[in-house]
Parts: structure tokens; C-alpha cells; sequence
């Protein structure tokens, strides 16, 4: 076994059991650890011993999924990645979970997260940041024809493959939507106003957190940031924008129908869906049938030497994993099904 490093932030979690891939359920292989700390979870790159094909392992500390009570979180990103099949997207191949941690295993992207790259080049140009949002659409609409509100959408949770394509991940706040919810969650700066008033929200939150991630990535920050969460609710719901000089003046008629206030006046989230945000200006020059099939060509290309290329992610020290007492099964039986 080798676990030289952690690397990166794929996955926002802590913890992992070593003593279960021991008894080698699945013949997998720990090969590296890949990903990063967080509230309750690690992300781990493992390697399957028959195939020789590698994974990204997600381990969550069952203790700390109750303590911080993520249990619906956590269920519910279950659902989501065993219905979705899209290439934007993550795939989920197996979940398991013995008396400690809950385990699911997924497809490792190895290009890194859209973050690094963005804060490597300061901002993306126009016609670059036009590639990630056409890409981003399609997920987005994907999902929303599922049912399905992503409600964390933002550079880190962006992933690149080999190629340089999309993977969304870390759908550990999406939730089958049949009308409203009114959980309080995702990241300060892409709140949308209906988040943050607590007055119910739906598929709309993904419209106006692309507007934010728009703007991030041709701006090279946010459009509504401070010191503190708070300052940033204050200016989100007062919803000014300061647009740099040099954006394009349709990205910014974008972003701004984008981060409308009124979700019922919201671009993406009208009559026609989608098909409106398709038919933006911006995206004049996209060819929207070749967007899912991959064939648009990828601006930046990762620098990736094989499969199980680690190197475009962020390394850390390894810090000592402490052997966890079982889990009782009351507990236990929270997750009976996953």
C-alpha cells in the first residue's frame, strides 16, 4: 500500500478506513491518495488490481455525517449519480459501507479542478470562459430535465479530463426536486437571493450561480464578495454589479439576465428553459449539437503522462488517520440501504 500524499480538493471530506480495502472487496488496490480534507471525508485514488483501471474512492466519516447531520446529503447525492449518465458528469460505479465509513466509488478525472487552472492564469478569456459555460449548459440542463438542482456550482467543484472536457462533481447538495426546498446550503459567493431569504428555492439557483461563475471566470473574481458571509448576503441581495472594462458586452447582457433577482424573470428559468440561454447572443458562434458530443475543441489541454496522473492536483501533507471505535447499529441502520 502507498499513500505518499494528499493531493488536492476534489471532494471538500476526511477520513478513511484502510483496514477495508484490506480485505480487498473488489480487488482494488490503494494506489495514491488523491484528494483532499474537508468537513467529514477524503477522496482517494484507488486502483483496481484485475483491470489495472483507477478510481477516485470517496470515504465519509460516519460519525461526522450524523454529528453535522449530512445523512439527506448524503442519500441524496447517492440518488442523483445512480440515476444521471451524461458526459459532463461524474459517474458513481459502487457505493458500500461497513461500521465506520460510508464508501462510493467513482470515475477519477484526472485533469484537475477548473479552480487551479483559473487562479493560474488570473482569468480565463472570453472565448475560453465561452467554452466551460457551453459545456456547463448542457449539465445543467441535463439535470434539470431530471428533476435534479445541482446547488454547487463553482470552480472547484469543476473538474477537466485528459482531454480538457468538463466533469462536474461533487453533487453532495443536489436534490430530486418535485417543487421547492428550503435547505440553506451551498458556497457564500454563488448564493442566489431566494437561498439566502430562505424563501424556498428550485432549479433556478443553478442559472444565477452560472451567472457568478461567468463572470469568476472572465473577471478573474467574483462579482459579489467581502471579508465576511454576511457582507456578501448584503450585497447579493442588493444586486449592483461592476462589470471590468474589458469583458464583452453580451457576456455582460448574459450575466446580468443571469442574476436577476426575480427567478420568475430569470434566464434559464422561463418558459422555454434552457433554449433561452442557448439562444444568447454569446453563444452565437456555439454549435449546440456538438457541445454533449465533445466535439468543441478544449482551450486548455491537461498536462496528463497516464491514467492514474496525479499531478494536477494540489499535494499535502499526510496527516496520521486515528482507528475509529464501530459505529453503533442504530446508527448503522441510517444507512442500511446504501
Amino acid at each position: 500500500l502507498i499513500c505518499p500524499y494528499i493531493l488536492g480538493s476534489l471532494w471538500k471530506k476526511k477520513v478513511f478506513n484502510i483496514d477495508f480495502w484490506i480485505g480487498a472487496i473488489l480487488l482494488m488496490s490503494i494506489f495514491h491518495i488523491v484528494s483532499g480534507t474537508g468537513t467529514f471525508g477524503r477522496v482517494f485514488l484507488v486502483k483496481d488490481k484485475k483491470t489495472r483501471g483507477f478510481f477516485a474512492l470517496k470515504a465519509m466519516k460516519i460519525p461526522d455525517v450524523i454529528r453535522l447531520k449530512q445523512e439527506q446529503h448524503v442519500h441524496n447525492e447517492k440518488e442523483v449519480l445512480t440515476e444521471v449518465n451524461h458526459p459532463f458528469l461524474v459517474r458513481l460505479f459502487w457505493t458500500h459501507h461497513d461500521d465506520r465509513f460510508l464508501y462510493m466509488l467513482m470515475e477519477y478525472v484526472n485533469g484537475g479542478e477548473l479552480f487551479s487552472y483559473l487562479r493560474s492564469r488570473g482569468r480565463f478569456s472570453n472565448s475560453t470562459g465561452m467554452f466551460y459555460s457551453a459545456e456547463i449548459v448542457c449539465a445543467i440542463e441535463y439535470l434539470h430535465s431530471k428533476e435534479i438542482v445541482y446547488r454547487d456550482l463553482k470552480p472547484e467543484n469543476i473538474l477537466l479530463d485528459n482531454e480538457g472536457h468538463i466533469r462536474l462533481t461533487d453533487f453532495g447538495f443536489a436534490k430530486k426536486l418535485s417543487e421547492r426546498t428550503w435547505t440553506l446550503c451551498g458556497t457564500p459567493e454563488y448564493l442566489a437571493p431566494e437561498v439566502i431569504q430562505s424563501k424556498g428555492h428550485g432549479r433556478a439557483v443553478d442559472w444565477w450561480a452560472l451567472g457568478i461563475l461567468i463572470f469568476e471566470m472572465l473577471a478573474g473574481y467574483p462579482p459579489f464578495f467581502d471579508d465576511n458571509p454576511f457582507g456578501i448576503y448584503q450585497k447579493i441581495l442588493a444586486g449592483k454589479l461592476e462589470f471590468p472594462r474589458h469583458l464583452d458586452f453580451y457576456v455582460k447582457d448574459l450575466i446580468k439576465k443571469f442574476l436577476v433577482i426575480d427567478r420568475a424573470r430569470r434566464l434559464g428559468n422561463m418558459k422555454n428553459g434552457a433554449d433561452d440561454v442557448k439562444k444568447h447572443r454569446w453563444f452565437k458562434s456555439v454549435d449546440w449539437d456538438s457541445v454533449p458530443c465533445r466535439k468543441l475543441k478544449p482551450p486548455i489541454v491537461p498536462k496528463v503522462s497516464h491514467e492514474g496522473d496525479t499531478s494536477n492536483f494540489d499535494t499535502y501533507p499526510e496527516d496520521e488517520w486515528k482507528k475509529d471505535t464501530p459505529v453503533p447499529a442504530k446508527d448503522l441502520e441510517i444507512f442500511k440501504d446504501f
